[in-house]
C-alpha cells in the first residue's frame, strides 16, 4: 500500500506540472491548448530516445525534452498564433493526436505500440527498492523549484503584458507591446514545461507507449486548473493532486456498486469526476485557489 501512495503521490507531482504549464498559457495568457498531451510525449520520447537509443546521461535526456518541446511550442504557435479561441482549440487538439499517431506508426524510430522500455532514472539501479520514494522526493522538488519559478513569472512585468493580452490583447498593443512575441515565448514556455514533465514522467516509469498520451490527459489537467483556480499557479498544483486522489480513491469503490462491468465502471469513475468539478464550481466559482492579482508596482 505504502508504495501504491508513493507513486500516486509521484504522478500528482507530474500532474502539477502539467497542471503549471497550462495555467501559464491558459490561465495567464488566455490562449486555450487542448494539445497539452501532445508536447507532453514529445518530452517523454526525446528524453527517452536521447538516453537509450543515443546512449546519452539523464541530465541531457532533460535538456533535450525541454528543447524539443519547446521548438514544437513555437512552430504551432507561428501557425495558430492568429486563429480565434475555437478554432485554436481544434488544431491544438489535432497536434496532440499527430504526435500520438507518429509515435504509434513510426516504428524505426518510436518502436510504435511496443513502446521504448528501459528508460533510465536516476540512481535507479543503486537505490533498489528505494527509488520510489527517492524518486517522489525529487519529483515534489523539481514541482516546488517549478513552481517558484512560474510564480515569479507571473508577479514579473512579461506576467502582467501576458494578464493584459488575455484581458484585451488590442489595448495591449495599442499600448506598445509586441502580441505576437509575448504569445510565443508563453507558448514555447508551457510546451517546454509539458515536455519536461512528459520527460520526469518516463524516467520514473521507465516505460512510455503511444496510448499514455491520449486526449484524456489534457482533460483531466484542464479538470485540475478549473478546479483549484485558473490563474493561480498554486490552485493549479492543488487542483493536480485533487484530481490524482478522487481518480485513484474511486478505483475501491467497485464493491460498492454491483452488477457493473469494468468499461461501465470507468465511465462512472469520469462521471464522478466530472460531477464533482461541476459541485466545486457551484460553490467556488472562480476555483477554491481564485486568481489573485498582484498590486501595481509603486512609482
Amino acid at each position: 500500500m505504502a508504495n501504491y501512495l508513493i507513486a500516486m503521490a509521484t504522478f500528482a507531482s507530474i500532474y502539477g506540472l502539467l497542471a503549471l504549464s497550462l495555467n501559464l498559457i491558459w490561465g495567464l495568457a488566455g490562449m486555450v491548448n487542448l494539445g497539452l498531451a501532445g508536447f507532453f510525449a514529445v518530452g517523454a520520447y526525446a528524453s527517452a530516445l536521447t538516453t537509450t537509443a543515443g546512449g546519452m546521461p539523464i541530465v541531457l535526456g532533460l535538456v533535450v525534452a525541454v528543447i524539443a518541446a519547446g521548438l514544437a511550442g513555437v512552430v504551432l504557435t507561428l501557425v495558430t498564433v492568429r486563429l480565434r479561441e475555437d478554432y485554436l482549440a481544434i488544431v491544438t487538439l489535432g497536434f496532440a493526436e499527430v504526435v500520438r499517431l507518429i509515435a504509434l506508426n513510426e516504428t524505426w524510430l518510436t518502436r510504435g505500440a511496443d513502446g521504448i522500455s528501459g528508460i533510465p532514472g536516476p540512481f535507479r539501479e543503486a537505490l533498489g527498492e528505494r527509488f520510489n520514494f527517492v524518486f517522489l522526493l525529487l519529483a515534489l522538488a523539481l514541482l516546488g523549484l517549478t513552481l517558484a519559478l512560474v510564480e515569479r513569472l507571473r508577479l514579473s512585468p512579461f506576467g502582467r503584458v501576458l494578464r493584459a493580452i488575455r484581458d484585451d490583447q488590442q489595448v495591449a498593443a495599442v499600448a506598445g507591446k509586441n502580441v505576437l512575441a509575448f504569445k510565443l515565448k508563453a507558448f514555447a514556455l508551457s510546451a517546454a514545461l509539458a515536455g519536461f514533465a512528459g520527460a520526469v514522467y518516463g524516467q520514473y516509469t521507465s516505460y512510455i507507449v503511444p496510448d499514455i498520451f491520449d486526449p484524456l490527459i489534457t482533460i483531466y489537467i484542464f479538470l485540475a486548473l478549473t478546479a483549484g483556480g485558473t490563474g493561480n499557479n498554486w490552485g493549479a498544483v492543488l487542483g493536480a493532486f485533487l484530481v490524482v486522489l478522487v481518480l485513484e480513491s474511486t478505483r475501491f469503490m467497485a464493491p460498492w456498486v454491483p452488477g457493473l462491468i469494468g468499461v461501465q465502471y470507468a465511465a462512472m469513475r469520469e462521471m464522478l469526476v466530472g460531477s464533482l468539478l461541476i459541485v466545486v464550481l457551484m460553490v467556488r466559482p472562480r476555483g477554491l485557489l481564485p486568481e489573485r492579482l498582484p498590486a501595481p508596482p509603486a512609482g
